[in-house]
């Protein structure tokens, strides 16, 4: 089973662009685990972002684990350039590829770890013949694309239905969820069974990005703004 410590993934979608190696040093000195990457391409979710050679730059900046979400269409066809880019985590969503499992064992056989993604709309389930396939789910709490969105309550009953199902069949992926995470969803999260929160405008607005860390894992350390 993973670790009882929450890993908390700052997202870099909520940073500014313009200076995102000053992003990931305020990651590193918060204390956070990970570097969390949203690739965007305009077609599955509206925006574009920024693709792999981001990630290698990135790379070049920080020894944390880089938690590429590539929310893209085909996500087969540049799984490979990711990985060699740097990525150490690569989660890709269900509803954009016809092949989950084939896709997944690709991951891993480039050298990363293999993740699922789905939005607020897909059934939990879907996902129980590839879980055995892979080290991490990760659940959408809002409808992606765009930062600062409110959490999405009836996606906290998914992650009880991952963690019971995780337990009841001795599986060992993680759980993660990512959209509204902010010191009060974090507890319902946690209590829930997720071991890996990504905030975005809750860190990055935080005036304690540090404090912001404690709460979100819930061990305390003051006072820190932000949602």
């Amino acid at each position: 089973m993973p670790d009882k410590k929450i890993t908390i993934a700052p997202s870099l979608l909520a940073s500014d662009f313009s200076n995102l190696g000053s992003a990931v040093d305020l990651i590193r000195q918060s204390g956070a685990d990970w570097v969390h990457m949203d690739v965007m391409d305009g077609r599955f979710v509206p925006p574009i972002t920024f693709g792999e050679k981001v990630v290698s730059d990135i790379r070049k900046e920080t020894e944390l684990p880089l938690d590429v979400h590539l929310m893209i269409e085909h996500p087969e066809m540049k799984i490979a350039d990711f990985v060699e880019a740097g990525a150490d985590w690569v989660t890709v969503h269900s509803e954009a590829t016809v092949h989950l499992h084939r896709v997944l064992s690709s991951i891993r056989q480039a050298g990363a770890k293999a993740g699922v993604s789905i939005v607020p709309s897909t059934p939990v389930e879907s996902l129980f013949p590839v879980l055995g396939d892979l080290d991490m789910v990760l659940i959408m709490s809002v409808n992606p694309g765009y930062g600062g969105q409110r959490f999405i309550p009836f996606c906290a009953e998914k992650v009880k239905v991952l963690s019971c199902y995780r337990e009841e069949n001795g599986l060992d992926f993680r759980i993660s969820v990512d959209g509204g995470v902010n010191p009060e969803t974090a507890a319902v999260l946690r209590q829930a069974g997720a071991d890996v929160l990504v905030a975005g405008s809750a860190f990055f607005n935080a005036e304690s990005p540090a404090a912001m860390v404690d709460r979100l894992r819930g061990v305390g350390g003051g006072e820190a703004s932000g949602s």
